[in-house]
């Protein structure tokens, strides 16, 4: 009944899932379901109270809307001193001149680091009204942009320098590092306009899909939300169709298979393809805004790490220029790329919070050990960004310069850390010795996830790979060491024009 054939969408076909009209058991209600909403308007919410779930569990009742991202973390209170003049940002970056005014409370448009106070801002309100307009076919990019409800705050408080040298500073030697490390991060960073087209598409994909599933939530997750986006990062989207969890291998594909013909019929949707993975994705372009997405179905935990990582990133104002840093560097070098055996930028990111976190003097805490009730697993993932709503920020005695922080990373990694032997922990803030359990054993780097404790590394299954990187490690520190300047760690001009 249901041939093996991808472009289809679906997956095989299975007897034991197959009820006596052919549909899979999991899914016959959704169908009618659907069909009933073409035909009377007021069915949906009387057919959803009768429909049961996956393998007979009921689906949670709940409104038809996900709630708004608008969590506001705590403003800074640390004390600022001004930057240097001369390490100042251009104020042209490849030629093109930036926006006065176009800032967001979320700081994902570029911020500057010369204000009397960090700025520790929130995410914009999603748009997830059914009044909120989409594109249609002659309507353009400027005037769909002009609708968003999303629309750019007040100039945001500018951050204070991240470099800290001054005249006879032991950190002088590290000044032209540190101000070529800001130059990259406030050109690459994501801004808030690239935050609005991968919103309102969020809000409109949300209408589409609820055609199917009317009650599911679209969440937008990963590096777009978390605070360690660039201009160029896809869009991780995440169905949640219900509380329970989903089998991945045959009922995420399914659905995926669904929303994949759904979106064949849609005009400004482009190159849907079904990946079937451990976490199956649907991967699509919107053809508006050029935004590529990875939508996956109840693969929760990466909402959850996205508001812990987001929490991270507002913690301590260094923290987002050294990450987005070395994810360019990873990337320039060829180890940031899990679908070839090397690391995930989920990874790296681990991998330089537990650095900072480890230091004699560390940057930042453990956030899950601290606030253990803002970040409990067992929190209904709908009230997952309320939790570190009022996490204050984190006071660090470490003044480290972003540079110093940099080449410590490198020296970390190359000559301190035991891949053979320890777990890189983020959720214990330390270095954990690696057991004999089936997740660690055989494995050649150990990055613990600090939700479900799964390791985030294990695409790093061949040797070659993981001498590959370490020797990069070890070699991008000497260079550095000796140099002192980015553009012997990567060519920036050409990372700040690929952006």
């Amino acid at each position: 009944m249901y041939p093996n054939a991808a472009p289809a969408g679906r997956p095989p076909y299975n007897p034991k899932r197959v009820h006596s009209n052919g549909l899979p058991l999991a899914f016959q209600h959704h169908q009618r379901l659907t069909e009933a909403q073409r035909n009377i308007t007021n069915s949906k919410a009387i057919a959803w109270n009768n429909v049961a779930g996956f393998h007979g569990r009921p689906h949670p009742a709940g409104p038809h809307l996900i709630p708004p991202y608008d969590w506001k973390p705590s403003p800074s209170t640390q004390p600022l001193s001004p930057p240097p003049p001369a390490l100042h940002a251009s104020a042209l970056v490849n030629r093109r001149k930036r926006h006065s005014g176009d800032h967001s409370p979320y700081n994902l448009k570029r911020q500057r680091f010369s204000s009397p106070v960090p700025h520790h801002g929130s995410p914009p309100e999603a748009c997830c009204s059914p009044a909120v307009p989409h594109p249609g076919p002659r309507e353009t990019q400027s005037t769909w942009t002009q609708r968003s409800p999303l629309s750019p705050q007040p100039s945001a408080p500018r951050m204070p320098p991240l470099w800290g040298e001054r005249p006879g500073s032991p950190l002088q030697a590290y000044a032209k590092l540190s101000g070529q490390m800001v130059d990259l991060f406030e050109a690459c960073q994501q801004q808030s306009a690239d935050l609005e087209w991968k919103e309102l598409c969020r809000a409109r994909l949300q209408r589409e899909i609820q055609r199917l599933f009317p009650l599911g939530r679209l969440y937008l997750a990963g590096s777009s939300l978390n605070g360690f986006g660039s201009r160029n990062s896809d869009a991780d989207l995440c169905l949640v169709i219900q509380a329970a969890p989903v089998d991945q291998r045959n009922d995420a594909v399914y659905v995926l298979g669904l929303i994949q013909q759904l979106f064949y019929r849609l005009s400004y949707m482009e190159r849907p393809q079904l990946i079937r993975a451990k976490v199956p994705i649907l991967k699509f372009r919107d053809k508006v805004s050029g935004v590529e997405f990875d939508l996956n179905v109840n693969n929760t935990v990466g909402i959850r790490n996205t508001f812990l990582l987001r929490s991270y990133a507002d913690a301590e104002r260094r923290v987002r220029p050294i990450i987005l840093v070395i994810k360019r560097w990873a990337r320039h070098h060829g180890i940031n790329d899990a679908s070839k055996g090397t690391l995930s930028s989920y990874t790296l990111v681990l991998m330089v919070l537990h650095y900072l976190q480890t230091l004699p003097e560390p940057v930042i805490p453990s956030l899950q050990k601290e606030y253990p009730d803002s970040f409990r697993p067992s929190m209904d993932i709908h009230l997952v960004p309320e939790g570190p709503r009022d996490i204050p920020p984190y006071s660090s005695s470490n003044q480290a310069s972003l540079g110093e922080l940099l080449l410590g990373f490198l020296k970390y990694y190359a000559s301190v850390f035991r891949w053979d032997k320890q777990v890189i922990s983020v959720r214990e803030a330390k270095a954990l010795p690696k057991s004999n359990s089936l997740e660690w054993r055989d494995k050649f780097i150990c990055v613990e996830e600090p939700f479900d404790g799964t390791n985030t590394a294990r695409a790093v299954h061949e040797k070659v790979k993981f001498d590959a990187i370490k020797a990069q490690f070890t070699e991008s520190w000497h260079v550095l060491q000796l140099r002192k300047d980015l553009n012997f760690f990567l060519p920036v001009r050409n990372t700040i024009q690929r952006r």
